[in-house]
């Protein structure tokens, strides 16, 4: 068995990173950005008001008075240049006159007809300078997966295209004759196939395209068919079959179509018996069978190859702490990833800790990560967990 660095350390020298796309703005959010995205101009492209109020040529002092003589408005600039003594009614984002280098906000000042008096101590120009938030040239750095603020960003600087990471195509495979879909009438010694269904939510929300095939059932033919659908995806992943018993033929069946095995086992629980190699021009991971097994090491190890994939670092996601609301036993030999419950800053796990028991794995927002032989730990000690959303 390796160890959990270890075997992301191999996963990472299996994934290859996907070719670039370009995208239109309105569909690139959480996509990857593969490009830098320099601005095409500065923002805001002039001097603008920060307030509504009169902008004047400064310095102003309490008592003053000035004659109006036009208006700033968003969009609509007042063209003139303002001598001393004149104001111009401006608003937010309006251009600043030529002239002017103050806005005196309207509370502070009292109107009468066309002449403003200036009511009291008045300090701050108000005023965003050219190029304030960013000049033309400047960049988004890539590689980066695109949030919301960055998408905000990026139309600011008048893109309107980016090149992103194409999503990575994955062909998710549940083996097992005791499998069905859900919706199937099961039979009586039968249990419905979720592990594939969670797997493609996740993968699907963190930036990859899934394609669910069908059930492959536990015989060598029925395993090669749906490796043959399996064609064109750049990561195959089996759930189930990848141990050693008698029914478990995806390491046979995957090594006589090709696969170079890079490990199998992994010293870490829930999760031991996978395996990982290339197959052809794609990347194949079997996991274990056990649905939460199945879903943490999605997490553990699915997510950072996909981010790898994508052009992002070659690191696993990153974990948190928190401090222990209840003491957890001593770990053995095995890297253990407990489901757990963080709020706050005080992480419980649950008592149940079954590999089959997802009712438990939906309450837990949290993996709590326990360190080989990591010694017995009590309440307060400060723990690292890897958050689950």
């Amino acid at each position: 068995m390796i160890t959990v660095e270890d075997a992301l350390s191999h996963l990472f020298e299996l994934a290859r990173p996907v070719e670039t796309e370009t995208v239109s703005l309105a569909q690139a959010a959480t996509r990857v950005l593969s490009a830098p995205a320099t601005a095409r101009r500065d923002q805001p492209p002039f001097a603008a008001s920060a307030m509504d109020g009169y902008a004047v040529a400064g310095p102003v002092e309490g008592g003053e008075t000035f004659d109006v003589i036009g208006e700033a408005a968003a969009g609509a600039a007042f063209d003139a240049s303002v001598p001393t003594g004149k104001a111009v009614r401006i608003f937010t984002g309006a251009p600043v006159p030529a002239g002017c280098d103050t806005v005196v906000i309207q509370e502070d000042v009292t109107r009468d007809g066309n002449r403003i008096t200036v009511t009291g101590p008045h300090s701050g120009r108000n005023i965003r300078p050219a190029g304030g938030d960013f000049r033309a040239g400047q960049s988004l750095d890539a590689p980066r997966r695109l949030s919301p603020s960055d998408i905000a960003l990026l139309a600011a600087m008048n893109i309107a295209e980016v090149s992103v990471a194409r999503k990575p195509e994955i062909a998710l495979i549940s083996t097992g004759n005791e499998l069905v879909m859900p919706g199937d009438q099961p039979g009586p010694d039968q249990i419905i196939a979720s592990n594939t269904f969670g797997l493609k939510a996740l993968l699907d929300a963190n930036g990859a395209r899934c394609r669910i095939l069908p059930i492959a059932r536990d015989t060598e033919a029925s395993l090669r068919q749906n490796f043959a659908l399996a064609q064109g995806a750049d990561l195959v992943v089996t759930i189930g079959g990848a141990s050693v018993g008698d029914h478990d033929l995806v390491g046979k069946v995957a090594a006589d179509l090709g696969m170079r095995q890079s490990f199998y086992k992994i010293a870490m629980r829930p999760g031991k018996p996978l395996m990982a190699g290339r197959m052809g021009d794609a990347m194949m991971v079997g996991l274990p069978g056990n649905p939460v097994s199945a879903m943490v090491c999605g997490h553990v190890f699915l997510l950072p190859v996909l981010d790898r994939m994508l052009g992002l670092p070659a690191k696993r996601r990153p974990l948190k702490t928190a401090k222990l609301a209840k003491p957890v036993a001593a770990n053995g030999a095995r890297e253990h990833y407990m489901r757990a419950r963080v709020d706050g800053d005080q992480l419980t796990a649950f008592e149940r800790q079954d590999s089959a028991l997802l009712t438990v794995l939906a309450e837990a927002n949290a993996l709590l990560k326990r360190p080989i032989h990591d010694g017995p730990r009590d309440v307060g000690d400060t723990v690292e967990y890897l958050p689950l959303s």
